[in-house]
C-alpha cells in the first residue's frame, strides 16, 4: 500500500490490543531473548519523517494519550488515559514508505539519529503522562528488527497522520 504523506511529518498507527508482545534484544549466543509485555491496551507505531521536530513529538504524545480509540467493556470509546490498560510504542520506519514501480522507498524518513532522539522524548513524554493513571508504558529499540505478536479484539487500527 503507498500511502501518500505529503505535509505529514510523522505517521502513526495505533491498534488496540488484548495483548503484545515485542522482542527488544535478539539470541545473541548464550544470552535469550528479551521481549516487553502488555496486557490489554494499545501499541503505537511510530515513524517520523523528514520535517519531524519536538512540535511533532508534542503533537504524537497527545494524539497516543487523548483520542478515543479504545473500546471499553461496555462499548464506550475511551483514550489509553480512561481504558484500564498499558501502552506498548513501537518504531516503525517502514510507516513512511512510497511505492515506487514493485520496490518501496523511504526517502521521506527522518535521519536516524535525529529519529532515535525524537524517539526517546516521545516514550519519556508518553511515560510521564501515564504515569499519573498508573499505566505501564514499554518500547522497542529504535532501528532494530524486532519480533512482535499481538493479540486484538478487533482489526480496529487507525493511521494518523502528523
Amino acid at each position: 500500500i503507498s500511502m501518500e504523506t505529503k505535509g505529514a511529518s510523522a505517521r502513526l498507527v495505533l491498534q488496540q490490543c488484548i495483548s503484545a508482545k515485542l522482542q527488544v534484544k535478539p539470541i545473541t549466543g548464550p544470552e535469550e531473548a528479551v521481549y516487553v509485555n502488555i496486557s490489554r491496551g494499545m501499541v503505537a507505531f511510530v515513524c517520523f519523517l523528514k520535517q519531524a521536530d519536538q512540535t511533532t513529538v508534542n503533537k504524537m504524545v497527545d494524539h497516543i494519550t487523548q483520542v478515543k480509540l479504545s473500546k471499553q467493556d461496555d462499548g464506550k470509546l475511551v483514550s489509553i488515559l480512561d481504558l484500564p490498560g498499558d501502552l506498548l510504542i513501537v518504531p516503525q520506519a517502514t510507516l513512511g514508505g512510497r511505492l515506487k514501480g514493485k520496490r518501496m522507498q523511504y526517502h521521506q524518513n527522518i535521519d536516524k539519529n535525529l529519529g532515535s532522539e525524537l524517539y526517546t522524548q516521545l516514550v519519556e513524554a508518553c511515560r510521564k503522562i501515564l504515569k499519573q493513571t498508573n499505566k505501564a508504558v514499554e518500547c522497542g529499540t529504535y532501528g532494530n528488527l524486532q519480533v512482535l505478536s499481538i493479540q486484538t479484539n478487533g482489526p480496529y487500527t487507525h493511521i494518523i497522520d502528523v
